[in-house]
Order: structure tokens, then C-alpha cells, then sequence
């Protein structure tokens, strides 16, 4: 009897005082989604509990949870996050030391055992290109941004071989906008690139992929470019750049490239130079370029932590076609059967990307090229003047503020995106004006013609 007046004392006690009794690491859901539709929203409104309510629930919860501490909690692997607030699990310059598994702690034990040395402890953090957990060197190491070609074939006749492209699937970010001839080219962010020998066909240049770098504070890989537009860009000192020999290009890292007619047979001369990722460091090293992200570096997107954005409630969206499923202009439009589109797989939580009508793959690897979120940023796009008769030189307002669709766990998130400077973050916002959070793993950015947005299609 004194034993059960006891707990009966001690319960109301912390119930008075507010504390609770759940274990520091009980997983907590957090309310809360980004904007939708107007409908959703008055929708939303119309349910969202008063300050009373939300304190009654709350004090209920925590009775409940009071009462079940007996049990252990599940473990949660998919928890709604907000999109903005001092509560958003922003990804901190933290370090820590890689925990290992049992099968790996056995395998380093045989191995000091026989050679008398202790292996160091692997240091980690989170990446800004990512957000996953990676080696603390590799973190803090600048990215390469490598141009790449994007079109059916390695060559201007009807005959030339299928274009393959080596290594995209390792990149951390695509970046992908219209071109010339109004298909588009590709370009890859890569930073954990040590394992890899070659990454190819590197693409020539245009200015606002070099802006788009920028915001990453990349190293830019280039062969050749649209001359009279980046030019003087490329040689100035506001990008570091390792660019193959051609027209234009100031000084040049000639050890870097290679020509390699092999791997993709008959292959156009333009589709078959390769940047030698292990001459790369040389490369970088001949240029005293900064090593490391330099103090003016910004952190342009912000992952979820260690738990996943679900965003529940938000509207469902399981296939993007950046340019609509017609013909049109805009780079993405279904030109010469290209019909670029997204794919979302619900059980890998992955957007694969399809063109001509199949996926896109990996020579290197031959896997599909899945992402965990796909970006839309609109920008207001023209043709150049001057311009040259044969060419049709684009010019896109990667600067300034536009609009934006974000897409993660199958789930579209509308907003914007802005950028106030050549190496200003590329921010992308809800309509609430708070960061939106992306899911932790490889971003596809398509930069899409404003003056065709209207083609852009989604179900």
C-alpha cells in the first residue's frame, strides 16, 4: 500500500512540475509541413489546434508516454521534419568518430595482431553537397565540377554511336540546363572521387554553368567553351578552373585530359576527351589553388539530419517532365524523342532519370542514375545577340530570385530559389520564407527556361 502511494505521489509530483520521464533518445515527431496549394492550406488552417488545445495534447501525450515507459520505444526511421525555425535539423560542422560494426572491429583486431600497428580512427562529418556522413578530409575538400555532354549520340550524323557518359553516377550534384541546339548538357559535382580513374566526355563551356560552380566553390572542369561568352570569365580570377588545351583558355592543364577512342567506338572527336582523375591533384597543385573550401564558402542547400523529411501531407508526385511530354523549344521538351523525365521509386526513395525512352546509366558502373531529391529552378532564359549564324548561344538570369519546385520522397514542395552574388549559395525557400529542407543524398538540378515553365508537367 505505502509502495503504491508512493508511485501515486511521484506521478502527480512530475505531472504538476511538467517534467517527463521518457529517455533523453525517445524519438520525437515533429508537426509541421511546408506550403502546398491554396486549398491544402485553408485546409490546413482550418485544423490547426488552438494554443489551449495544443497544450492539452501535448500534456496528454506526455501522461501517455508517462505511463508506457516500460516498453522501448521503436525506432523511427521516417519522421516528418519542418521547413523552417530554430528546430530544423541543419547540418553542423560537427565531427565524430566513425562507429564501426563488430565484423570490421574483428577484421582490424587479426589485422593489428599480425602487423603489431593500430589503424587511426576514422574522422567524420556531414557533407554540404549531401548531407551524408563522410570522411572529414573529403568533406572539407573543394569538389570538382566536371562539364559532360547530354544527347542521344557521341556525334553529329545519324550514324554515330550512342553517347555514354563515365562516372555521373558518382556525382554529388547534376546540374543540368539548355543549350545550343536547344538539348542540354550536364554538369557533375564530385567530391568523393579518390576511387575513380576517369570521368567523361568532358563537355566545353558556358557562363552560367560556371555561375552555378560558383555557389559550390568548385574547382571547374572544362574542354573548350562558347568563346565569345566565358572567355573572359574563364581566365579571370573569380573561378579556379582545370580546363583542358583549346581556344581561348589562358593556361591550360594539358597532363589532366586524354583522348580515348576505345570506350566509345567511332565516337566524334568532340565526345572523346577525358579528365584523368589521378592526375587531377597534380593538376590542382600546379595552380596553387586552395585545397580546401575557402572562409567565403556558404552552404547552399540544408539537409535533414540523421532522421528523414517525409513530408506528410504535402501533394504526391511520382513523375517530373522538366519540359512537358511535346515538342518545344526550351531544352527539355521531347526533342528528337528525348522526352527527359524523372521517376520516383517509392522503395529505394530514389528519382531515376529517363531520356530516349529508357534510363540513363552509368557506362562506369552501368547503373541507373537515381537521386534521393530533384530541383526545378526557373530562370528567365534568351537567346544571345550577338550570336553566331551556325550557333544558338543561350543566356539563362542564374542570379537574382526565381521560382522553384523541390522534390523529395515523392513529395513536391513549391518555392524559391535565390542567389545574390557570382559565389553567393544558391538558397531554396518555401513559400513561408523558411529554408527547405532536402533529404540526405544526391541532388539533380535542372535549370528550366522560364519562358517555357509552362510546358513543365507532373503526376
Amino acid at each position: 500500500m505505502k509502495k503504491s502511494m508512493l508511485i501515486l505521489v511521484l506521478a502527480l509530483a512530475l505531472t504538476l512540475t511538467g517534467c517527463s520521464i521518457l529517455p533523453e533518445d525517445s524519438p520525437i515527431i515533429l508537426e509541421g509541413s511546408p506550403i502546398e496549394t491554396s486549398e491544402a492550406l485553408a485546409e490546413t488552417e482550418s485544423k490547426t489546434p488552438s494554443s489551449e488545445e495544443e497544450s492539452e495534447e501535448e500534456t496528454s501525450e506526455e501522461e501517455t508516454s508517462e505511463e508506457e515507459t516500460t516498453e522501448e520505444e521503436p525506432e523511427e526511421e521516417w519522421v516528418e521534419l519542418p521547413t523552417g525555425g530554430e528546430t530544423n535539423p541543419i547540418v553542423e560542422r560537427e565531427v565524430k568518430i566513425k562507429e564501426k560494426d563488430p565484423d570490421e572491429e574483428t577484421e582490424e583486431a587479426q589485422a593489428t595482431s599480425e602487423t603489431g600497428e593500430e589503424e587511426e580512427e576514422q574522422q567524420i562529418m556531414q557533407s554540404f553537397l549531401t548531407g551524408e556522413w563522410k570522411d572529414v578530409n573529403v568533406v572539407n575538400r573543394r569538389n570538382i565540377a566536371v562539364m559532360f555532354p547530354n544527347g542521344y549520340r557521341a556525334g553529329g550524323s545519324n550514324t554515330s554511336p550512342r553517347l555514354s557518359l563515365y562516372g555521373i553516377s558518382k556525382a554529388s550534384i547534376i546540374y543540368e540546363a539548355p543549350v545550343e541546339g536547344r538539348i542540354t548538357a550536364l554538369m557533375g559535382l564530385f567530391e568523393d572521387y579518390d576511387k575513380l580513374d576517369k570521368l567523361g566526355p568532358v563537355a566545353s563551356s558556358r557562363d552560367y554553368f560556371i555561375y552555378d560552380a560558383m555557389s559550390f566553390d568548385s574547382i571547374y572542369v572544362n574542354w573548350g567553351m562558347a568563346r565569345i561568352w566565358v572567355e573572359e570569365l574563364i581566365n579571370s580570377n573569380r573561378i579556379d578552373n582545370v580546363s583542358a588545351p583549346s581556344a581561348g583558355i589562358a593556361s591550360s592543364c594539358e597532363d589532366a585530359f586524354y583522348r580515348d577512342e576505345e570506350i566509345i567506338p567511332e565516337a566524334g572527336k568532340d565526345y572523346t576527351g577525358y579528365l584523368d582523375v589521378t592526375k587531377l591533384q597534380e593538376a590542382i597543385e600546379s595552380k596553387s589553388y586552395a585545397e580546401d573550401y575557402r572562409e567565403s564558402f556558404e552552404q547552399a542547400f540544408l539537409f535533414a539530419n540523421d532522421r528523414i523529411a517525409t513530408y506528410d501531407g504535402m501533394q504526391g508526385i511520382t513523375k517530373i517532365w522538366p519540359g512537358g511530354t511535346g515538342m518545344n523549344g526550351g531544352g527539355y521538351g521531347n526533342f528528337a524523342d528525348m522526352n527527359p523525365h524523372f521517376e520516383y521509386d517509392a522503395d529505394k526513395h530514389l528519382y531515376y532519370r529517363y531520356q530516349y525512352g529508357e534510363p540513363l546509366v552509368d557506362a562506369m558502373n552501368n547503373r541507373k542514375i537515381g537521386v534521393t531529391n530533384v530541383v526545378l529552378k526557373i530562370c528567365h532564359g534568351e537567346e544571345r545577340t550577338p550570336n553566331e549564324e551556325k550557333y544558338d548561344f543561350l543566356a539563362f538570369g542564374v542570379h537574382g530570385t526565381g521560382e522553384c519546385y523541390v522534390f523529395t520522397n515523392g513529395k513536391v514542395i513549391k518555392g524559391t530559389w535565390e542567389k545574390s552574388s557570382d559565389p553567393g549559395a544558391d538558397y531554396l525557400y518555401d513559400q513561408e520564407g523558411n529554408q527547405i529542407v532536402l533529404n540526405q543524398g544526391k541532388t539533380w538540378v535542372c535549370c528550366v527556361w522560364k519562358e517555357y515553365s509552362q510546358y513543365l508537367t507532373m503526376e
